[in-house]
């Protein structure tokens, strides 16, 4: 009989026992290795092409022109007239997440965002949930601005050669047609110039946001001469009920912010110039929202406000008295609102490439074209995707479903950042949130305050949503984490 105190008879000391399921959901990646791993890919590295300056444009376009030329119609109902506090609440609860992002996005310059940031302070089963999280934010959000531009595309079409697309192919089951054409559209226009590469997706970007912010300063101008101080009368109508639940739906147009740090293994200096964009940008994206809010409203009663999503080129219409004006902001926003799919669809696929990396779904989204430095397979995956749920869901289920995912990825950094301070109080940053741990905090707090104000229906959508994504995690991507590996050292 063999004494248990004998070593093994190959004289190899015994296995570590193999950690619990706790410590493996609770694994966390190093913040080392994460930016070692920056870029690269099956197959090839992504390129570091991007200056400050197109990383702001990035950040602006995947927001400006979301809230105000598609969901301001339907968020004006809520709120009333009070729809520009609205806008207000919804900035400063992106404004305190946004300080959050900008010292995570300089500490840890990766393409991940939310996600890695979870994935190296709160542990792979909290990064899973977030990276989920974004799926729905970004990914849901391609499909609703995608349905606006349809609106739009009909009012630029109808102002200059006085033809439509019929309303069985220009919207939705549920909205009173079959398939979404125009939706899917332009989702494949952003497809193709993101498979041509982040350099010259971010210059085409650039010129875009050039025109939408010409477009609303163009409102604004035309728009004040029909302003009457009489739509303010009775300025909260709905009360601060109506208040919150408006600002719930508008604050998925505040996820550009989020755009430019998925952009961090692209970046030519990320660790010094995504703070600086992702502040920047929310300053001028709040600025502008709230201004053409409040022309919007006084120029029109807010009880004849629609849930047309063409609504700046209709109050145009009016104000004017002329169907140019008009027709010229609604090919504005065609452009305008291109540029968004365009910059949030590519947010989408460099979240999904971080997360092919570390093996939590499927290596071909993780591919990289050494000719044009890009995930083309992801992009291509994802754009089909994104395209028929344009085609397929009507605008206001979908803004509520991305309100939701982006709130609650938010509350998570506003964590991490917090962690991180505890962890690794001395690694370097370029940016430091102040007063932490009280602003995180107050982000946090607004965060579940807003996603409290959302309907019954979309918690019900969200809770789907997050159910199938734990199926998913632990039936694939707990089993074929790359932390997982024996080889692999985890972080303490």
């Amino acid at each position: 009989m063999l004494d248990q105190g004998a070593p093994p008879h190959n004289g190899r000391p015994a296995a570590p026992p193999s950690p619990g399921l706790g410590a493996r959901l609770m694994r966390r990646k190093p913040v080392e290795r994460l930016v070692a791993e920056g870029g690269q890919g099956e197959g090839g590295s992504l390129r570091r092409s991007l200056g400050l300056w197109q990383l702001t444009m990035i950040s602006i376009g995947a927001t400006l022109g979301t809230g105000i030329f598609v969901v301001l119609g339907e968020a004006v109902p809520k709120a009333g007239p009070a729809v520009t506090l609205s806008f207000v609440i919804a900035g400063l609860t992106a404004l305190f997440s946004a300080l959050s992002y900008a010292e995570l996005a300089g500490a840890i310059p990766v393409s991940g965002s939310s996600y890695s940031y979870a994935y190296a302070t709160m542990g792979e089963l909290i990064a899973w949930v977030c990276g989920w999280c974004l799926m729905l934010e970004y990914g849901v959000s391609v499909a609703a601005v995608a349905v606006g531009w349809g609106e739009y595309l009909n009012e630029l079409l109808d102002g200059t050669i006085g033809v439509t697309i019929p309303a069985a192919l220009s919207a939705p089951p549920g909205d009173g047609g079959v398939f979404n054409l125009p939706a899917l559209i332009v989702v494949l226009l952003a497809m193709a110039f993101l498979m041509g590469g982040a350099r010259e997706s971010a210059r085409a970007n650039t010129v875009m946001v050039v025109v939408k912010i010409g477009a609303l300063v163009l409102f604004c101008a035309i728009g004040v001469q029909g302003f009457r101080s009489g739509n303010y009368e009775n300025f909260m109508p709905l009360g601060m009920a109506g208040v919150s639940a408006a600002g719930a739906t508008l604050f998925f147009s505040y996820i550009g912010f989020d755009a430019a740090s998925t952009a961090g293994e692209e970046a030519k200096n990320a660790q010094r110039d995504l703070p600086r964009a992702i502040l920047l940008s929310l300053a001028i994206i709040t600025a502008l929202y709230v201004l053409v809010a409040a022309v919007a409203v006084g120029a029109k009663p807010w009880r004849q406000f629609t849930d047309s999503e063409a609504t700046l080129a209709q109050i145009m219409r009016e104000v004017t008295g002329q169907g140019f004006w008009g027709t010229l902001l609604a090919f504005c926003a065609v452009i305008a609102i291109a540029s968004v799919v365009l910059t949030v669809l590519y947010g989408q696929t460099r979240i999904l490439f971080a997360m092919a990396r570390d093996g939590l779904v499927p290596k071909a989204f993780g591919k990289v074209s050494p000719k044009t430095g890009t995930p083309r397979t992801n992009t291509l995956i994802v754009s089909l995707f994104c395209g028929v749920l344009a085609a397929a869901i009507p605008l206001g289920q979908l803004a509520d479903a991305t309100s939701i995912g982006t709130l609650f990825a938010f509350a998570l950094v506003n964590v991490a950042v917090v962690v991180l301070r505890r962890t690794r109080p001395d690694m370097p940053r370029t940016f430091r949130v102040p007063l932490s741990p009280v602003l995180p905090a107050v982000g946090f707090a607004f965060c579940l305050w807003m996603m409290g104000s959302l309907s019954a229906v979309t918690w019900v959508v969200f809770g789907v949503w997050m159910a199938a994504g734990l199926v998913f995690y632990f039936l694939y991507g707990h089993r074929r984490s790359r932390l997982a590996a024996p080889a692999t050292p985890e972080a303490k």
